[in-house]
């Protein structure tokens, strides 16, 4: 019997929370606030990454605050370190967000090797996790495609990892299937595609590894139209999901007939 793919029956569950949606969005490089919001909506996400260090929640006075645009009843909001480049700086902006938001402590941990490639320093990675973790936070931590950091960042206490795809902003989607693959497999916590996408086909390609969800910022932000390409990955990461739980054909070497000769009668 055929059956119809169901959000709602499908949720991805994040340190014990649910979703209906796969797709999270950043807030940043937006031309201003109406923008932001309007792409939110077109892509269907319910959870939201801000930068704490860039991004008004409150504590800037006189500019747009982000939290009245879109409420956090509308949204989940997953405060990041972005622009740390050691646990010590890391570990004080998530403890910055979890007093900004009210003692939310659900954070997107990623710690910075140099300002040129924007890769993930491990070592400060797990500095800053170990601290985090016994402090009660919930962490979602940017990695590399490396399966073995990928599996201690889990044992360590992580409730997400999210290995990047790409360097951040480049949108040169997936350029290690095989490994993104090989985290999924391993995994016992949901492992989303973080940085690289540029384009619906790369998210699809993301889901279809069978990754739990994908986020990105540039690839939405940095298009042509914004709201229109929020649109078109909110469908790519549907019907990645989609064809990942259907199971693909085997790949074959030669051609196999769509109307096989077996059976015919001559």
């Amino acid at each position: 019997m055929s059956q119809v793919y169901d959000a709602a029956n499908d949720p991805l569950i994040i340190a014990g929370k649910t979703y209906t949606s796969r797709l999270l969005v950043g807030s940043g490089k937006y031309k201003d606030m109406a923008q932001t919001v309007a792409a939110t909506d077109a892509s269907g996400a319910q959870i939201m990454t801000v930068a704490v260090r860039r991004t008004n929640m409150g504590h800037m006075k006189g500019e747009p605050n982000i939290l009245e645009a879109l409420p956090p009843e509308r949204i989940t909001y997953l405060p990041n370190t972005a622009m740390c480049y050691n646990a010590q700086d890391a570990i004080r902006t998530c403890r910055l967000a979890r007093e900004l938001l009210g003692g939310h402590d659900l954070v997107k941990l990623e710690v910075l090797g140099d300002e040129k490639t924007l890769f993930p320093d491990i070592r400060e990675t797990y500095k800053a996790v170990e601290v985090l973790v016994n402090d009660g936070f919930k962490i979602m931590v940017y990695t590399n495609d490396d399966p073995i950091a990928a599996k201690v960042l889990e044992e360590m206490g992580c409730v997400a990892v999210m290995p990047l795809a790409a360097p951040i902003g480049s949108g040169l989607g997936i350029r290690n299937p095989y490994n993104i693959r090989t985290i999924v497999e391993n995994a016992k916590v949901p492992i989303l595609v973080d940085a690289g996408v540029g384009t619906a086909s790369d998210a699809a390609v993301a889901m279809e590894l069978g990754c739990d969800g994908v986020l990105m910022n540039t690839a939405i932000a940095g298009a042509r139209n914004p709201v229109l390409m929020a649109s078109a990955m909110k469908k790519a990461i549907e019907a990645g999901r989609e064809a990942y739980l259907a199971g693909r054909v085997p790949k074959k070497q030669f051609a196999s007939a769509s109307s096989p000769i077996d059976g015919l009668f001559f």
